[in-house]
């Protein structure tokens, strides 16, 4: 047991997967000589050589239609794409192509495609450097969606998206990186999510920073008399209802938390699930999420934007 920031975890799981495992590659832009724009990959083309740690052109459709070729003939490669915003422009080769072979071929062919990416809003990077993408990609078969809150998370559930032989989104929340934890090494298997914080008054369910956000809030929830539960996805697809339900069934009250817009979000689909499973067990539900509306530069604004500590304790307290 160690104490890492997020980033070294991050480095260590992709470190320890290239050395496992031959068929390993890492692939993007200046993840190799610049050890990537965030600090993340340093040191991996050194240690790997420059066949399995890879810079690529500036073309998000180009290097995820090479990392589909390459999975398709028995390597497991893991692309970076800088910005969680710029998944847009490798739509058509993962949705179209990597996300269905596997149904195409009958079950024959596995498609081990790891896309990791930066995601999330808090950095002054602006509206277009900022965005949570993963209601556009919710709905997609075949497709899993990792979102860690923890160093310890971060390093096991990327060993085991590199493992799976089928494609896997690992999105790393950019103001993450420099928070700490204690690391084991353990393997996190995906779609198994994780009581961070026991309560019995409220169920807070979310993923990736706004874990964090949801602990602040039980803290000062506390201070009010209210025990909040504190559920952490891990995986937002597939999703750990069990876990979700179990947590609903102590509390009969849920508040999913979800850095995004309000309308086609995840927030509204684990409510959903919780409606159709839970209905018997629930009292009060609903979403706090961001606007529908794009996230803003100036920082005052930027925080005003995002759902704080501040604000999931407030609605908490506001609701009957």
């Amino acid at each position: 047991m160690s104490e890492l920031e997020f980033r070294e975890a991050v480095r260590q799981a992709l470190d320890e997967e290239l050395e496992r495992d031959e068929r390993v590659f890492l692939m993007g832009e200046d993840v190799a000589v610049a050890g990537g724009v965030f600090a993340v990959t340093p040191g991996l083309l050194e240690r790997h050589g420059p066949d399995r740690v890879i810079d690529t052109p500036i073309s998000e459709l180009a290097m995820t239609g090479a990392a589909y070729g390459a999975a398709l003939t028995g390597k497991r490669p893991v692309l970076e794409i800088m910005f969680g915003d710029f998944l847009a422009l490798s739509m058509d080769s993962l949705i179209n192509q990597a996300t269905k072979y596997w149904f195409l071929t009958g079950g024959r062919q596995s498609v081990p495609l790891v896309i990791r990416s930066v995601v999330g809003g808090g950095g002054r990077f602006g509206a277009i450097h900022s965005q949570m993408p993963v209601s556009w990609l919710m709905g997609i078969p075949g497709l899993k969606i990792a979102a860690p809150a923890t160093p310890a998370d971060a390093k096991g559930l990327l060993k085991a998206a590199i493992r799976d032989d089928n494609p896997v989104l690992f999105f790393e929340h950019k103001r993450l990186y420099s928070v700490k934890g204690e690391v084991n090494g353990d393997v996190v298997p995906l779609g198994r999510a994780r009581v961070v914080r026991e309560g019995s008054d409220v169920t807070l369910v979310s993923a990736m920073k706004s874990v964090h956000d949801c602990l602040a809030a039980a803290e000062q929830l506390a201070g009010q008399g209210v025990q909040a539960e504190v559920v952490d996805l891990r995986t937002i697809r597939p999703v750990d209802l069990d876990t979700v339900l179990a947590s609903v069934r102590k509390t009969n009250r849920i508040a999913v938390v979800e850095e995004g817009p309000l309308t086609g979000g995840w927030a509204g689909e684990v409510l959903a699930l919780v409606t159709e499973h839970g209905l018997g067990d629930l009292d009060d539900a609903w979403r706090i999420t961001t606007p529908d509306s794009p996230i803003p530069y100036s920082p005052a604004l930027e925080d005003a934007h995002l759902p704080g500590p501040e604000r999931i304790a407030r609605e908490v307290l506001s609701r009957p």
